[in-house]
């Protein structure tokens, strides 16, 4: 595979943290690389990798891709440039 195939097959995404999420990550954001077909499990997957406390915490969480909400964990990310990763608030 060429590298221009390569970089075609693979998308850069922005996960920005909330909450308890970002407590969690140790982070408020973070670049991941996925593959073009990935999907909201698929980015779930990969930020929980090393980090099981993380990976808890998203099992909670909702998702808004490039600020929609996302319900569905089977739907693909692409073409998407910012995950916004929001755990359950109290309150309302």
């Amino acid at each position: 595979m060429s590298i221009e195939a390569t970089e075609k097959a693979v998308q850069r995404v922005e996960v920005r943290f909330f909450a308890a999420a970002k407590a969690a990550a140790g982070r408020a954001s973070d670049v991941v690389e996925l593959p073009r077909d990935a999907t909201v499990g698929d980015l779930e997957a990969a930020l929980g990798v090393g980090n099981p406390d993380l990976a808890r915490v998203l099992l909670r969480c909702s998702y808004l891709r490039d600020s929609v909400a996302v319900r569905d964990r089977d739907r693909t990310l692409a073409p998407c440039s910012v995950v916004e990763v929001l755990p359950p608030f109290a309150g309302g």
